[in-house]
């Protein structure tokens, strides 16, 4: 059995409230409109000022959370610069507006920020219709993509702009901020250049969303890449942070500060492991090839909402594209263009 995690901190701060977590590095957070409710932001302290890393959701409150921490935590003071980890809404959806408030450049990965501004603008296989079209491949039935076409584009709702120029992380190269050294680590699979950041003399791993304590992040797969291995290119990613040290504390976007980091990889590693074989063996007891949407509730047990309908079924999609790239299954395209999965022939029983 693994090592249980450590949580050196029992409660989260309370909503206009910082809490220290390491030396310089305070920890707010900002409410989100979905059954996950919340996320973590980081300031860094530096100099005279911070630099926040991540910006939250952009509605109107989480805006005002800004507001009051401005005049209080900041102490009316410009941050220093603003950095984020990857390019969904409750990351970089206050970017622009606080760039553009105190005149400060953006950090970020590049594949993020192009990312952002084709999902914004639908374009590049990133559309709404281009969505449609894959999951209507993969099995979803007429009511969900209904649901969805009458949604609309939900990321401008939560990205309400974005910056028009930025400064740019590097993986491996490290970025300064409060007097220290942070290292950019690579993240893969969640979207498509996640920058996690690591300051080692501080033993401090700001995740952002590729190590959560409680749950496994979301690997899915969008129209721009329909065959690409997502779940692939996420479990390779977690080499990169079980090498550092186990003591370090990890800082993610959602729950709590955990250390016990090799202990967090193995499970997820444990996690998707099972997800995959009991595909496998739902495929199999089936007997006939299964569309994603057929294999949505081996990987979801509950009752889902519209919003967690449609990273369900990215995730069922990327699940399904590991086992047939590790030939586990076959994948079938049907004549009226419907994307199936089967045990092949040779594994299956007589």
């Amino acid at each position: 059995m693994p090592e249980p995690l450590l949580y050196p901190f029992t409660a989260p701060p309370a909503a206009g409230e910082a809490i220290e977590v390491a030396p310089g590095i305070r920890w707010i957070r900002m409410p989100l409109p979905f059954a996950l409710d919340h996320i973590n932001l980081w300031l860094v302290g530096e100099g005279d000022g911070v630099a926040l890393v991540d910006c939250g959701y952009g509605d109107a409150p989480t805006r005002e959370l800004w507001s009051r921490h401005f005049a209080t935590t900041l102490g009316n003071r410009a941050p220093a610069r603003i950095v984020v980890t990857h390019y969904h809404p409750d990351h970089v959806g206050n970017a622009a507006w606080l760039g553009e408030r105190f005149d400060r450049p953006v950090w970020m990965s590049a594949a993020e920020f192009l990312t952002a501004h084709a999902v914004r603008a639908g374009h590049c296989g990133h559309g709404l219709a281009d969505t449609c079209a894959l999951f209507r491949a993969h099995g979803v039935e007429d009511d969900h993509i209904a649901a969805l076409e009458a949604r609309g584009n939900a990321y401008r709702r939560g990205v309400p702009g974005l910056p028009a120029s930025y400064r740019r992380l590097f993986p491996g190269n490290a970025l300064k901020l409060g007097g220290s050294e942070f290292r950019v680590i690579a993240g893969y699979g969640h979207s498509p250049e996640h920058a996690s950041l690591y300051g080692a003399d501080r033993r401090v791993l700001i995740s952002g969303d590729m190590l959560l304590p409680k749950i496994s992040t979301n690997v899915a797969v969008w129209p721009a890449e329909p065959d690409a291995d997502q779940l692939a290119r996420f479990l390779a990613s977690l080499a990169a942070f079980e090498t550092l040290p186990d003591d370090t504390l990890v800082l993610p976007s959602h729950g709590l500060p955990f250390r016990g980091i090799r202990a967090r990889v193995d499970a997820l590693r444990d996690h998707h492991r099972a997800r995959l074989a009991e595909l496998v063996d739902a495929v199999g007891e089936a007997g006939v090839a299964a569309t994603a949407a057929e294999v949505v509730p081996v990987l979801f047990r509950r009752e889902l909402d519209l919003q967690q309908r449609f990273f369900a079924i990215g995730e069922a999609i990327a699940h399904l594209n590991h086992l047939a790239t590790g030939g586990r299954l076959v994948r079938e395209v049907t004549t009226a263009g419907r994307v199936r999965f089967a045990v092949p022939p040779s594994a299956a029983p007589a």
